[in-house]
């Protein structure tokens, strides 16, 4: 059977190979992380649940975990109310101009060293484009509307948006100048070796910075000022019901996962493990299920996105939500220096082959 279906495979001309493989990939990656999207609602109700000494969803199949599914229903069947003096075009279009980026950006990102949908050299460039492509949703839902609420509550969620992604954007310099290369699968090469050769500790504040900074472009409390219910009735979405509600919330923590990933590409050595380079324990990479542990692969990075969503659903139930001024403040005074002070003394690091560089030949 094997060789019958090697030999039809090898039938195939060059391109449709090509193609399958392509599209399997994206099919996979697409498939798991919309899975992610849904049952992280699940677990961050249990999380704040379980930290405010309360129950969590517990109805809805066992221990709850059919809930997402029943969310996804209820949300499928509800009306969509589009306001009579709308722009119906773009009112329609804006939810998809949120989603599809955060979808899209997971075409460079490597899950391990040999699975990658496309390993091109300027993934870095890519993925800063798509994510900057998120804020145009957000405008055109709260302008198409035709509702000063929702305009006011797109232009706050907007202007947040920028600041924090100019921070994100100087810390990824940082991490460009540590890596040397554009491509993502190299910058977590760079950072094989174990934990000591992690981005995390040379680039401490970038992490802070960019990790921050991601939970403020993403709308997430404490950074949630766009969706203040008692200040602007909601946001940008207020006029929005059923799936096109959804799709927003669904871009949110589709925004999520990605940050937690890219974190932990830029900063925490993705795929790698942090018990490489200890001699007595590479001995154990060849054994089965538990070789991963020393060895590193997939199962690493997903525990590092785990932990980062974690984090998310732990300062939203911990933090109260920040003035306006405040966040404001936070992304121009104090995170955009910090970059740049960073980056500077990234450049005396390298002069000294200090960390990273220590091996910089120049």
């Amino acid at each position: 059977m094997i060789e019958i279906v090697t030999g039809l495979w090898d039938a195939l001309p060059p391109l449709v190979q090509y193609l399958t493989v392509v599209l399997s990939k994206i099919l996979l990656v697409s498939i798991a992380v919309i899975l992610t999207v849904a049952f992280s609602t699940y677990f961050e109700r249990k999380v704040i649940g379980s930290m405010q000494a309360r129950v969590g969803p517990n109805r809805v199949g066992p221990l709850g975990l059919l809930q997402p599914f029943a969310d996804v229903i209820k949300l499928l069947i509800k009306e969509v109310v589009v306001p009579t003096k709308s722009n119906k075009f773009l009112f329609v279009i804006a939810p998809l101009l949120t989603l599809v980026p955060a979808l899209a950006a997971w075409a460079v990102i490597p899950m391990n060293d040999w699975f990658v949908i496309a390993d091109i050299n300027a993934g870095l460039l890519y993925v800063l484009a798509l994510t900057s492509l998120g804020v145009y949703g957000v405008i055109l839902a709260g302008w198409a509307t035709n509702s000063k609420y929702a305009f006011l509550g797109a232009m706050r969620s907007a202007a947040q948006i920028v600041a924090y992604e100019i921070a994100m954007g100087f810390a990824l310099v940082g991490v460009l100048m540590a890596g040397g290369s554009l491509n993502l699968g190299d910058i977590v090469a760079a950072q094989s070796g174990g934990f000591s050769n992690w981005f995390l500790i040379p680039l401490l504040p970038l992490f802070l910075v960019y990790w921050i900074s991601g939970v403020a472009e993403t709308n997430r409390a404490p950074f949630d000022v766009a969706e203040g219910e008692s200040e602007i009735v909601a946001g940008f979405h207020v006029e929005y019901s059923g799936v096109a509600f959804a799709l927003f919330f669904l871009a949110e923590y589709a925004n999520m996962v990605l940050i937690s990933g890219l974190t932990a590409i830029f900063f925490l050595g993705g795929w790698a493990s942090p018990f490489e380079g200890i001699g007595f324990l590479q001995q154990w990479g060849d054994i089965p299920l538990i070789g991963w542990i020393f060895s590193g692969g997939f199962p690493w990075l997903f525990l590092k996105i785990a932990f980062f969503m974690y984090t998310f659903f732990w300062m939203r139930a911990t933090f109260p939500r920040y003035r306006y001024d405040q966040i404001m403040r936070l992304g121009w005074k104090v995170f955009i220096p910090i970059t740049i002070i960073w980056i500077a003394v990234e450049g005396v690091m390298a002069w000294m082959h200090i960390g990273p560089w220590s091996g910089l030949t120049i």
